[in-house]
């Protein structure tokens, strides 16, 4: 046999495949495949290859196969004899089913007398090639060898099987763990075994030193019985610690990656290739053990890392303490959320590791050992389990976030007990009876139950012992043990955390506040007057009320930190003490010399003559003088960052106690400081802010209402209307409170504001100098094209070493760019072939068609080596056409046409390539010896004119169009390349000839010289060229005359292209691309290279890096039923070709199927392809695999360009391969670029479910498989979960790596878990278990609704480089990158949400990053510095609930632990949005939700509390103050409203007014009508404007902001607003903040009234609903004596607000007006809300289950909460109380009875709604409750005509008492929800619900009515689809037919 090929192995998975063995096929056997990967996750390890293998064997070895599936089945059913795991039974009984049709079937086709003997032979004839093929070291036979030797360890077994008899032996641990041969090492990046040494990546000399260095054993103390078992040092680490196997392989590989990429970097420092040098290994030790050492110091511990003396050992010291602590993170699983306790376990571990190497011994003499050191995987079971357990179970009563925070401990309290000396009393091995093992439960039965009990773990520590004896121990001990509780913080719900955390902010702003009042009462005029000796005595008063704050904050800390006061040490309570005690003493003393002060009249202090007056210094003033001594410290330190850092870091003893009294002492948040010129520009910032802000609110806010403040205090009023219950209080306290208490909170509040105006000045100024915004236009591409090639030889191409430029501010204003000339070939050689892969890409993606990629291509040919620059012909387009006119029309002489043509270089480009295009094309085309000579004849008269400047005078311009024509006709046939059209070539060519002799040359003679024959010649010219002209051009006696057609694979066919395309190029290709997003990327693209940003290194110096996404259950890839489903209207196919008409043509014409454009004729012939094209206008993984894969081709693209010569990088780099490179080997230029690239790049994507989705057969499964198939670099890691073997209780979990290798997935790395690694939040638990696989110095996390583009992967070597710069004190550990919102929906929503981010990734966070340098983590484009966060807890963090928003959390761990973020704009990444008004209200609820619970984290405590002032300011107002200024601003509107209505109802306010009016005082009036400014909160929206205007120009930006306002722009956000405030206020006090997915979908589908009313009733609804009955109530009582202008300023914008939380869900409803959706949705709702709850309803099915979970929160509230609650819902009561005194029934009686009363009358209501309630429930025939019902209303009817006529109840008094009982039902509700367990224990929750019920559907009907009201009239409608669609019609596309059904993407 000559050759073996292995069956594709997709051939089971029914895909085409090809034949296994080239012998012929078996005739009379239909073989069919049988799946091998629809396996349960119990079996597939042994199972599958079995499977495999016969699917390989079928087609020429039908009995082999049999075999091999029939040992499967033996191995399930030896696994699994009961079939009790998942899914097994139903495998093996398909399974046999299929081994009963083939077991008669192949023993007829079998070739041999016996199973035996078949198997023997096809055994021996695998093997015998495997044997004779071992050594080839070529790749493609590599991998074809890989899958002979999987069948041949396959045969092997099953002959063994069958030989021996002895059934499946072979399932023993041994059997898999058996030497293999060096084929089967699977292998990630590096094939360290020995066949893969010939592979190009192990040939580079960075690689081959760092394998050397690790593989140095030499001198390591070996036992004897571990002799030659292991290679290389972490193989000696596996033997001595017991890791685990792929643990050990998966840290060589990235270890030896660090060591290689870094001393690679290396060797341009003068150190040599060839070895590892010590400064790549001590920079890798400094990088990876600097929180060990800092750790080690904090504890005043000795760094365990211990180094010889002996230089030749050094370093392989180094690399042992390294790959130790790598091997404990890699296995560390969960733990290594915890990096301090990995410190712990390293310093142990080393310790030992040293005692191991220096050959210490025990007491008893014996050699020293590792504790656990014993049995096999000892590391995972004995170190890291123990502590997992523990995670598990605490993470177990967090409820699922239902729990209270201080009842359970999270990462970050676990992490921070080994902050503490005593995490040493573990001691080593670690005493798991130790309190910290202990957990803590409420339910006795859950310890005794849980699989992760403490006292299982003392057992298996203890097998010597026996059991009984264990079990007394355990008890005894467990009755010692107690629970430790929190770590130095604890997490409480409540508001009070704001003021903890950032309470010097709230200090300033209450002390500014009380000195502008004072300040105003006394009416000064100048700031002069402030020196007067009273009043500044009474502006010091301020320090009183800063010595009453700080007591406040003092209790606050003791009474936040009570539960965690066990963790604390003695110095922290002596610290809350002293604090408390020393504000209890100035809160005193100032209060009690101010009061001395006071009384005494006289200054007694000597008094002081100045120019600002006589005055005298009090004691008062000297106390406040000591008080102020405490903070002039911290004063210096400010100004001093350097000083004040060195005294936080000190462990000296004098910056010890300095820092003790100011922050308490912890490991993390100290050495925060910025540089200085960093903290003075920051510093101005805020300081103009701040002066902005009181100046304005001292003049507008608080000046205003002093003086009315007096005079209400001087008013007398004596008549109120309604009863007193407070009549001895005085100066009107009610009214000033209400005056006051809305200005006060705006005070708080409009800092924000304020924030967003010089955010937006401060954030344009940087962006202007930052050049954004200078390529806007195609157009003004186009005239700055030819500075493109410099700026992208300066940015994007590594200099030599001789031309190194520095780049800083001096040359700023003078970038050094210049247009490309023809000297610089080679650099522009180099964008040419960069720009032609651009415009190639955006072809890929269909964003251009064939004709703007040939129009926007650079040409490349070395055969064109006259040195012109060829510029794509979108600039030259016209500009040879326009020439010819020039010239045609120029009167003068040569050298002034010349001028004239050179002013514009473009037409001179054109018309010089133009005449060199067609001299090579003639030259090419016209190979007659006699028709050659005349055309050099005539190109030789061109050019002597040309060079005599005699061109005009030899020639005649007037022909030139005539010329011209012709010539496109010539080009135009050459073109089109068609044999047939020979003879019009030929008859152009001579038409040709004759315009040019003969019309335009005046000395056509001498070409006619050359036509001279041996005859006479007549004197007549006419004469001879008729008897000439025919025969010219035309072949004769078989020679030819022309060479036409030309070759296929000529390149005079690309010279042709672009000849004719200059020729024929018209004014519209000025227009191309013609793509609105093709012209974003490429004028962004532009833009960009001409930003600041690192010069670019080679790619083999560059930095390495990672990609990493986490996926967990979303769209991979849309299938072809999802794309044609269609059931009302349109498939989602069509929807997209609507949406995306230009991509979808030019889609179709690079299929080659233009003018098929039925989708079912391209699902049968392209269905990839159309998946492909719909899946990436979606926000699918493939998506984002597919545009994060062009960093690898960028890197590819970029290496060629490094290594490639002058002359070759203008061939095509593909091209060069082909032609001089064998294929595929190691040594090839193919190969090598794939090494390079895979050295630098790594792509892993998280698929937590992939696993499950095998075994389930989930299509998302094979999308995935397919991905890795077409990027073969991709990896995938994923969580195994099986049952364990004879225990089906207990599963196993196992992180693994997988890769595609022949179509499968093939395990490269298996990591077993400790359990199920999804404790806390999803997300970053899923990174967390992927993490381990990534390499490289960075990590960029993406999420899977994101993409990238070719031309911004080009400049990834650029911002890995930000990294190594200098950027202040620190070097950056977070790179924050742009991102561009790509969500391509029509819809008006898209819009707004698309420009609100976009401001907030742009402008926002560039003034967050600069000038204030509190930029976070906000997203998922950032590049983290791997190895900074790999050991510092990693790049989020997940404990359940309080880490909901994970990504920010990165960003402030980052910051708290001395790193430092940026953020570059040169760089986008894309990023899609929810677009639905639903789904962004579900994602906003999401943030909000994160924010509230990041107010109560221990995070924002820290930065709140360590930044300096003004960055705290920072802090507070881009983070958590933002979210809760939102709520004060809705307060605000109540506070403001209840107030109005206290004044009104109590007849204060016409009081007032009327006095007022009597006295003309207009201030009073003026200050009641002042409220209107809180309408100023649409400033926020200014940055948004800024940003647009930078980048799209300000024209642009003020008519997208006209029309966003037409199209409800303000609705949007205002409801946008109330989502907000809802839930960040909901969530601190009741907690329920969860996770929403929105499913990330493009949606254009009408949501149902019953949905919207689901999701918004209570955040939205109720609060519209009482906003209008206060404003009605409002409007009903101040028409006698309030103008309505007054009444219009006051409450428009509240109406507005009122109006759009009430109906902004139906007005951004796509056929929310519909008239049949009307019908549908009632009864919809209908069946909903009276749909009963049994269990198991689904909320979306019952409203009494909907209530139930939207009350849940109300069920894990505190105590203090639910008083809040109760005392919030008063304010119904109150309401009531002031309107029953406006009835006409009371008769102007004021008493309280008439209050008490009106409850009757709600008793009365109550009692009814029991009675029908009861009548309900009690009465089974319908005639008696009906006629209950109408005895009830006829009752209720005579009561009121009785009130009527005796009582005089007037019409009014009804509609008051309904807008006064309503409320205060609805406050009954609140208050019974908040005290259900008592209303349940007195029987009456039965009729809360139905009285919850009635509320609802009352409400539902009341926002029902209108809309269908509106409905009824088609012009609303219609009116509503043209706006939310605007940009549809403006494109015209058919909205309508896409509306109509519900579709998702």
């Amino acid at each position: 046999m000559a050759e073996i090929l292995v069956e594709d192995p997709s051939y089971g998975r029914s895909r085409s495949s090809s034949r296994p063995i080239t012998r012929s096929k078996t005739v009379g056997y239909v073989p069919e495949p049988f799946d091998s990967e629809k396996l349960p996750q119990d079996l597939i390890s042994k199972v599958r290859p079995f499977l495999r293998v016969a699917n390989q064997l079928e087609k020429e070895n039908p009995r082999v196969a049999y075999l091999c599936r029939f040992q499967a089945f033996v191995r399930a059913h030896t696994i699994d004899p009961d079939s009790s795991f998942r899914g097994v039974r139903q495998f093996k009984t398909n399974l046999l089913r299929r081994l009963e049709q083939d077991e008669q079937a192949t023993v007829p086709v079998r070739k041999e007398t016996s199973d035996a003997r078949e198997l023997e032979s096809v055994y021996h004839t695998y093997n015998d090639y495997f044997l004779k093929h071992e050594r080839d070291c070529d790749l493609e036979n590599r991998e074809n060898l890989w899958d002979i030797r999987a069948i041949v360890d396959v045969l092997s077994k099953v002959l063994r099987a069958i030989t021996s008899g002895t059934g499946p032996e072979v399932l023993s641990d041994e059997d898999d763990n058996e030497v293999k041969s060096k084929f089967d090492v699977p292998y990630n990046i590096l094939p360290l075994d020995p066949g893969g040494s010939q592979q190009a990546i192990m040939q580079l000399p960075e690689i081959k030193s760092a394998v050397a260095a690790l593989r140095n054993i030499r001198g390591l103390p070996q036992d004897e019985n571990q002799s030659g078992t292991f290679l290389d040092i972490l193989g000696w680490l596996q033997c001595l610690f017991k890791f685990q196997k792929g643990n050990v392989e998966n840290q060589r590989e990235h270890l030896i990656l660090l060591l290689a990429n870094i001393h690679v970097r290396q060797t341009n420092k003068g150190v040599s290739v060839s070895k590892l040098g010590e400064r790549a290994v001590d920079e890798l030790m400094k990088n990876l053990f600097k929180n060990y050492t800092s750790w080690c110091n904090f504890l005043g511990r000795k760094s365990n890392i211990w180094l010889p003396s002996v230089k030749q050992e050094v370093q392989q010291y180094k690399i042992l303490y390294m790959g130790l602590y790598l091997l404990i993170w890699g296995e560390a699983s969960n733990v290594r959320f915890m990096p301090e306790c990995l410190c712990y376990i390293f310093h142990h571990m080393a310790y030992e590791l040293h005692g191991v190497l220096c050959g210490a011994v025990t007491t008893t003499g014996e050699k020293f050992k590792p504790a656990y050191g014993e049995e096999s995987e000892s590391f995972l079971k004995n170190v890291i389990t123990p502590i997992y357990r523990v995670i598990y179970e605490e993470a177990q009563k967090n409820k699922n976030g239902g729990a209270d925070h201080s009842k359970w401990r999270n990462y970050d309290d676990l992490n921070e007990y080994f902050w503490s000396p005593d995490c040493f009393q573990l001691n080593w091995p670690m005493l798991l009876d130790h309190d910290f093992f202990f957990t803590q439960s409420s339910n006795d039965t859950q310890v005794k139950n849980s699989c992760f009990s403490c006292k299982t773990a003392v057992k298996n520590k203890k097998k010597e012992e026996t059991e009984d004896e264990e079990m007394a121990v355990n008890i005894e001990e467990n009755k010692k043990q107690q629970w430790l509780g929190k770590t130095n913080f604890v997490e409480i719900r409540s508001f009070w955390h704001l003021f903890r955390s950032f309470d010097r902010m709230w200090i300033f702003f209450v002390l500014a506040l009380q000195a502008m009042i004072i300040m105003a009462w006394h009416d000064i005029e100048s700031l002069l007057q402030i020196f007067d000796a009273t009043l500044f005595e009474d502006i010091l008063s301020i320090f009183i009320t800063s010595a009453v704050l700080k007591l406040v904050h003092a209790i606050l800390e003791i009474v936040f930190t009570w539960k965690a006061r066990h963790m604390m040490d003695f110095s922290q309570r002596l610290r809350h003490l002293l604090k408390l005690l020393v504000a209890v003493a100035w809160t005193i003393i100032l209060p009690v010399f101010y009061a001395a002060s006071r009384r005494n009249s006289t200054c007694n202090a000597k008094r002081y003559a100045d120019w600002v007056g006589e005055w005298c210094i009090s004691s008062y003033m000297v106390a406040v003088a000591l008080y102020l001594v405490t903070n002039a410290l911290g004063m210096v330190l400010f100004f001093v960052p350097s000083l004040s850092k060195y005294m936080e870091t000190s462990n000296r003893r004098v910056c010890t106690i300095l820092s003790w009294w100011a922050q308490p002492r912890l490991y993390v948040g100290c050495g925060m400081q910025e540089n200085l010129p960093s903290l003075l520009t920051y510093t101005l910032f805020w300081v103009l802010l701040l002066l902005s802000k009181i100046l304005f609110s001292y003049n507008f806010e608080i000046k205003p209402l002093v003086e009315p403040t007096k005079q209400i205090m001087r008013i007398n009023v004596s008549k109120y209307e309604w009863h007193i219950l407070f009549p001895k209080v005085k100066s009107n306290a009610g009214a000033i409170i209400a005056l006051w208490a809305p200005v006060i909170l705006v005070y708080f509040m409009d800092t924000q504001i304020w924030y967003s105006i010089f955010s937006t000045i401060f954030g344009g100024v940087f962006g202007v100098l930052r050049h954004l915004g200078e390529i806007r236009t195609m157009g003004m591409l186009r005239s700055r094209f030819q500075l493109l090639p410099s700026a992208f030889n300066l940015c994007l191409v590594p200099p030599s070493s001789k031309n190194v430029q520095k780049r800083g501010l001096k040359n700023f204003f003078k970038p050094q760019f210049h247009k490309a000339s023809e000297n610089e070939k080679s650099g522009f050689s180099k964008f040419a072939l960069v720009w032609n892969r651009i415009i190639s890409s955006l072809r890929s993606e269909d964003l251009i068609s064939n004709r703007e990629m040939d129009l926007m291509s650079v040409p490349l040919s070395s055969e064109l080596s006259s040195g012109l620059v060829r510029w794509p012909v979108f600039l030259l387009a016209t500009k040879f056409s326009t020439a010819l006119s020039m010239a045609r029309d120029f009167v003068g002489e040569d050298e002034n046409l010349l001028k004239k043509i050179n002013k514009d270089s473009y037409m001179y480009c054109a018309v010089k390539e133009c005449y060199e295009l067609l001299k090579n094309i003639l030259d090419f085309l016209v190979v007659g010896d006699l028709e050659k000579r005349v055309v050099l004849k005539i190109i030789d008269e061109v050019e002597t004119s040309i060079c005599k400047s005699s061109l005009l005078l030899d020639f005649k311009m007037s022909e030139l169009l005539t010329l011209h024509a012709t010539f496109i006709e010539l080009v135009g046939l050459l073109f089109e390349n068609e044999e047939c059209h020979k003879d019009k070539v030929v008859k152009v060519l001579q038409d040709i000839f004759e315009v040019v002799t003969k019309d335009m040359m005046i000395h056509g003679s001498r070409i006619l010289d050359l036509l001279h024959c041996p005859q006479p010649v007549e004197n007549d010219e006419a004469s001879f060229l008729m008897g000439f002209e025919p025969e010219l051009f035309v072949s004769s006696h078989g020679t030819p005359a022309i060479q036409f057609p030309f070759p296929a694979d000529n390149p005079m066919k690309e010279q042709t292209k672009r000849l004719f395309l200059l020729l024929t190029a018209k004014e519209t290709a000025l227009e191309i691309p013609v793509n609105l997003e093709a012209k974003r990327r490429i004028s962004f693209f532009a833009t960009s290279l001409f930003m600041d940003m690192p010069i670019a290194p080679k790619v083999r110096n560059m930095l390495s890096f990672s990609v990493m996404t986490p996926h967990y259950m979303e769209e991979v890839k849309f299938s072809t039923e999802v794309l044609c489903s269609s059931q009302e209207a349109d498939s989602i196919m069509l929807y997209m070709q609507k949406i995306y008409p230009d991509e979808w043509t030019n889609f179709l014409e690079r299929v080659g199927c233009m003018g098929h454009e039925n989708v079912d004729e391209l699902i049968i012939n392209n269905a990839e392809e159309l998946r492909n094209w719909a899946s990436f206008r979606g926000q699918t993984l493939s998506r984002t695999v597919r545009g994060m894969m062009y960093y690898r081709e960028a890197l590819k693209l970029q290496a060629f360009l490094d290594m490639a010569k002058d002359e070759e990088i203008f061939e095509d780099y593909n091209a060069i391969e082909r032609a001089l490179d064998k294929k595929n080997s190691p040594r090839s230029l193919s190969a090598q670029l794939d090494a390079l690239a895979d050295m630098k790049f790594t792509y892993v994507i998280s698929c937590q479910m992939f696993g499950a989705q095998k075994s389930s057969g989930d299509p998302h499964a094979q999308d995935i498989l397919d991905m890795m198939i077409r990027y073969p670099s991709l990896r995938v890691a994923y969580v195994e979960e099986k049952e364990e073997t004879g225990n089906k209780d207990q599963k196993s979990y196992s992180s693994i790596l997988v890769k595609a290798v022949k179509n499968f997935d093939q395990e490269i790395y298996r990591i077993r878990l400790p359990g199920p690694p999804n404790i806390g939040e999803g997300k970053p638990e899923n990174q967390n278990h992927a993490i381990i696989f990534t390499r490289g110095d960075a990590v960029q996390t993406i999420d899977m609704n994101q993409d990238n583009y070719m031309e911004e992967a080009l400049k990834i070597r650029n911002v890995l480089q930000e990294f190594l710069q200098n950027h202040g004190l620190r070097s950056p550990t977070i790179l924050g990158l742009r991102e561009h919102i790509f969500t391509g929906s029509v819809s008006s929503l898209a819009w707004f949400m698309s420009y609100q981010e976009t401001s907030f990734v742009t402008i926002g966070q560039r003034v967050l990053a600069n000038p204030l340098r509190v930029r976070f983590h906000y997203g998922h484009p950032d590049l983290f510095d791997r190895v900074f966060h790999l050991t510092r807890g990693g790049i989020s963090k997940a404990s359940k609930t309080i880490n909901l928003t994970e990504d920010v959390f990165a960003g402030f761990n980052s910051t708290l632990r001395q790193g430092y973020v940026t953020y570059h704009e040169y760089i986008q990444i894309g990023k899609g949005r929810d677009v639905g008004l639903n789904q962004i209200s579900k994602f906003e609820a999401k943030i909000t939700n994160g924010n509230s619970e990041q107010t109560l984290s221990r995070d924002i405590y820290r930065l709140g509390r360590r930044f300096d002032f003004f960055r705290m300011l920072s802090c507070y107002f881009t983070t958590v103050g933002s979210y809760f200024n939102s709520l004060l601003s809705v307060v605000g509107v109540y506070v403001f409203l209840y107030g109005q209505l206290y004044l009104i109802l109590s007849g204060l306010e016409r009081a007032y007014l009327l006095e007022a009016r009597m006295q003309s005082i207009d201030s009073l009036e003026t200050a009641l009508a002042s409220q209107s400014f809180i309408q100023l909160g649409l400033l926020t929206g200014l940055p948004m404007v800024m940003e647009i205007g930078l980048e799209r120009g300000f024209f642009t930006v003020f008519k997208d902001f006209i029309l966003m306002q037409l199209q409800l722009a303000s609705v949007f956000f205002t409801f946008t607003y109330g989502t907000r405030s809802h839930y960040y206020g909901r969530t601190i006090l009741h907690g329920g903040a969860k996770y929403r997915p929105t499913g990330r979908k493009v949606v254009v589908s009408h949501a149902s009234f019953t949905e919207n009313y689901r999701l918004y009733s209570r955040s939205h609804f109720v609060k519209g609903f009482e906003l209008l009955l206060l404003l009605i109530v409002y409007n009903l009582f101040r028409q006698s004596y309030m103008s309505s202008i007054t009444y219009v300023l006051i409450t428009y914008f509240i109406w507005f607000m009122a109006a759009t939380w009430l109906f902004g869900p139906f007005l951004f409803n796509p056929s929310g007006f519909d008239e049949g959706k009307i019908m549908e949705d009632w009864k919809d709702w209908n069946y909903w809300i009276k749909n009963e709850g049994n269990i198991g309803a689904q909320r979306d099915k019952s409203w009494e289950s909907w209530w139930e979970d939207e009350q849940s929160h109300l069920r894990h509230s505190g105590m203090s909460a639910r008083i809040l609650e109760i005392l919030l819902s008063l304010r119904f009561f109150i309401f009531q109380y002031g309107l029953v005194y406006h009835l006409d029934i009371s008769h102007d009686n004021k008493k309280f009875l008439v209050y008490l009363l009106s409850w009757l009358v709600i008793a009365a209501v109550l009692l009814l709604a029991k009675a029908m309630n009861v009548g309900r429930q009690r009465l089974s025939i319908p005639f008696m409750f009906r006629l209950l019902k109408a005895s009830l209303f006829l009752g209720v009817l005579s009561v009121i005509i009785i009130l009527y006529h005796f009582c005089e109840l007037s019409v009014m008094d009804l509609v008051v008492c309904c807008l006064a009982f309503i409320p205060t039902g609805w406050g009954l509700l609140q208050i019974a929800q908040a005290v259900r367990p008592w209303i349940k224990d007195s029987g009456l929750w039965d009729f809360v619900l139905v009285l919850a019920q009635c509320y609802d559907y009352g409400m539902g009907v009341a926002l029902f009515a209108p809309v269908a009201i509106l409905a009824w009239l088609p012009i609303i409608s219609s009116f509503q689809t043209r706006f939310l669609f605007s940009e549809a019609y403006n494109r015209r596309l058919q909205i309508q037919r896409i509306l109509p059904r519900k579709k998702t993407m």
